[in-house]
């Protein structure tokens, strides 16, 4: 089941805030930049790049998940291993608002986000 409209557009928001403050300066957004999708319950950032073999094309590599889950009121924090799946942010699993996760993300200090 997806988020509310009202969640989806605080989503945005907070979203856009965090991008504000978290990308890379403008002028090298070409070589190295993030971004974010909403889908269903949950939010991915991810990091944008030049594909490796062709520059013109780009590629997302995801870095951090927040998925709502309704019937318990909580945000599910995950973080994308070096073994290409999701698993669960075990220093803090869950939070109750979403500009938790952000925090968590941002801060990232146990190094398994932006590495």
């Amino acid at each position: 089941m997806a988020i509310s409209d009202f969640e989806e557009k605080r989503c945005k928001r907070e979203m856009e805030k965090f991008l504000s403050g978290h990308r890379p300066p403008a002028h090298i957004r070409n070589e190295v930049d993030i971004g974010y999708r909403l889908e269903n319950q949950s939010v991915e950032i991810f990091e944008i790049r030049p594909h490796w073999q062709n520059a013109s094309e780009k590629t997302q590599t995801p870095v951090a998940k927040a998925t709502y889950v309704k019937s318990q009121k909580e945000w599910r924090i995950y973080w994308y291993k070096s073994d290409m799946k999701w698993h669960r942010y075990e220093p803090s699993p869950e939070v109750k608002y979403f500009e938790g996760f952000l925090s968590i993300v941002g801060q990232d200090s146990h190094g398994c986000f932006w590495g």
